[in-house]
């Protein structure tokens, strides 16, 4: 198995593009994944400069309804005619906004009329879509949500903005490897909810460095969480980046140490799949 940055808000050197997005390519037993398709166009150019070839994509996964995870489809679309696109059926019709620094909309537009039976809508608590590939949705959130959440909002059907409570968002499991989306839902309770082996997680975990007039989880709270992580999956290896903060980074990886990872655009990842 390998994964491959192709978005994120870093890069690894001056040859790939960064920006506010997330996009994972996976190649497992001869077939291809793409988790989550960025902000735009810029997964496509660094998958070009790295050789890669977005035609050949059998599955494509949506985490969850944010532009900065779904902006991309359409770039994909425009050059893949065959991948299945799996998805929340939660996602459709719905406009989700951001509070943060200021009212701003963070729904992307989803050319989804000419995909036909292509198109894979997750409507119940979890989807096996083939051998090792299996979907985790509806997650139950036995543990606190990530903090920064608080600026995050859905439109309902009176057309009122109230708080998201991410039944639209997913995880999915390809053979031991744990892709989080951005983990609104949390970390722990996405791991809780995941019944397979896991021997590598990857996402964004939605733990932000506050701002001078913000509160999120103070470095004792991320001690805490990175201790739990430890201590329960002591064999798997973590790797973040997007919206993870570089200060609650490194708070983690002092209790973590080498078992948390920097993930960046352009970094290529050989993962050991004996050790499930």
């Amino acid at each position: 198995m390998k994964f491959t940055i192709l978005s994120d808000n870093r890069a690894a050197d001056s040859r790939f593009i960064a920006e506010h997005g997330l996009s994972v390519y996976v190649e497992s037993r001869g077939r291809r994944l793409l988790l989550d398709t960025g902000a735009s166009e810029v997964f496509v150019q660094n998958a070009q400069t790295l050789g890669i070839d977005l035609r050949a994509v059998d599955y494509l996964f949506l985490s969850h309804g944010h532009s900065d995870h779904t902006g991309g489809l359409r770039h994909l679309l425009d050059i893949n005619n065959r991948a299945k696109i799996i998805m929340s059926k939660e996602i459709l019709g719905r406009q989700f906004y951001s509070m943060r620094n200021y009212m701003h909309r963070i729904t992307a537009h989803l050319p989804l009329d000419g995909v036909g039976e292509r198109l894979v809508l997750v409507e119940r608590e979890g989807v096996d879509v083939a051998d090792g590939i299996r979907v985790i949705s509806h997650i139950v959130h036995h543990h606190p949500l990530p903090s920064a959440n608080i600026h995050l909002y859905v439109m309902n059907e009176q057309g009122q903005l109230v708080s998201d409570d991410f039944r639209h968002e997913m995880a999915i499991w390809v053979d031991g490897l744990l892709f989080t989306g951005c983990a609104h839902s949390g970390l722990l309770n996405i791991l809780e909810a995941c019944p397979w082996p896991t021997h590598t997680v990857i996402g964004g975990f939605h733990l932000l460095d506050a701002r001078a007039d913000e509160r999120y989880e103070q470095p004792r709270e991320l001690e805490v969480l990175a201790q739990q992580l430890k201590n329960d999956y002591p064999h798997t290896t973590f790797y973040t980046s997007h919206c993870t903060g570089d200060l609650a980074f490194a708070t983690m990886q002092r209790v973590m140490g080498n078992q948390l990872k920097a993930f960046s655009c352009g970094m290529q990842v050989a993962v050991e799949e004996e050790r499930i």
